[in-house]
């Protein structure tokens, strides 16, 4: 983890030296109101050199349990380091937050419009602005996400495979699950990734709800991999994780094969055996009963908690090899 070239970190045509805290207006375009958006980029130095992260969330903006994260790190001076700097960006689509929306106006989904354009649409503009002058001053990046669509993720990290590094911060994280997945493309950490700067991606929970248990798992994580940096103060204790992390190199979807109501009896993060039945799909009418069974043995880490189904619709997300 490398440190930062001089004194003075020059972010968002500002000049931060070591030892200052700074609040600046991440400002790209005004609402249609002509209100003026404000997206704050909380900055804290230390006196002392050292890395510098980067810690965000709602990349979407019904991701509302990722802001919760960063927000809990902000509000307990979490992102107050030892050493080094930490940036804190807690709602990056301010846009789609406002109106509880997962995209842009412009229908644009953040996550799909990287690294941007400087004159293209709004949430590409966004996207440039974030990797051109935010992401060049960083060494590390944990981005925030949740599940859509009524879909329930259990706490985990996502990471490229044959990454020594980020398998090393992703173990020290502490999530139950570390899933092996290849970068999107467009995304934002496929784009970090070409730029070489390395990024742990959590998703966990799901949009328009908190959840208790996420939120923790996320906030100590932070405190896990700053402490690993030697970054955190040490009036925060750090707590080790109930288990040691499952490593998921691969995994399928199982999916509704009828229309109906339905109901998951698979707790998430267990275990199931093949054959198992993890769920149930039925009419309005009490006619139809069909059984979802586990098509193979593997951790349960995706739940999807919508009362209706469509045939073909995923409902759990399932491993099937694991890395020991």
């Amino acid at each position: 983890m490398t440190s930062p070239k001089s004194d003075i970190l020059h972010i968002l045509g500002e000049s931060i030296p070591l030892g200052e805290s700074r609040e600046i207006n991440f400002n790209v375009a005004k609402l249609h109101t002509t209100t003026s958006v404000e997206v704050p980029v909380i900055i804290e130095r230390s006196k002392k050199h050292g890395p510098t992260i980067l810690i965000c969330a709602g990349i979407h903006g019904d991701e509302v349990n990722g802001v919760e994260i960063v927000r809990q790190i902000i509000a307990k001076e979490i992102n107050k380091p030892k050493r080094g700097t930490i940036i804190c960006i807690p709602v990056i689509n301010i846009f789609g937050f406002l109106h509880m929306d997962r995209e842009f106006p412009d229908g644009r989904d953040l996550n799909r419009m990287f690294p941007g354009t400087k004159s293209g649409s709004l949430a590409s503009r966004v996207a440039y602005k974030l990797i051109h002058e935010i992401v060049p001053q960083v060494d590390l990046i944990m981005d925030f996400h949740t599940g859509g669509s009524d879909r329930f993720n259990a706490a985990q990290i996502r990471i490229v495979p044959n990454d020594s590094a980020l398998e090393e911060l992703s173990e020290v994280f502490g999530a139950p699950f570390v899933l092996y997945s290849k970068n999107l493309n467009k995304s934002f950490r496929n784009t970090c990734y070409k730029l070489g700067i390395p990024m742990l991606l959590f998703e966990g929970g799901k949009s328009f709800n908190f959840d208790t248990n996420i939120t923790n798992t996320g906030v100590n994580g932070v405190k896990r991999v700053l402490n690993h940096l030697d970054m955190l103060h040490a009036r925060f204790k750090i707590s080790k994780p109930k288990k040691g992390c499952i490593f998921i190199s691969e995994s399928k979807w199982i999916r509704a094969k009828y229309s109906g109501m339905f109901r998951a009896s698979a707790q998430i993060n267990k275990a199931v055996n093949k054959g198992d039945i993890i769920g149930h799909i039925t009419d309005p009418f009490g006619k139809f009963h069909h059984f979802v069974k586990a098509e193979n043995s593997g951790y349960i880490f995706n739940v999807n908690e919508a009362p209706i189904v469509y045939k073909g619709d995923a409902l759990f997300h399932i491993s099937t090899q694991l890395i020991t």
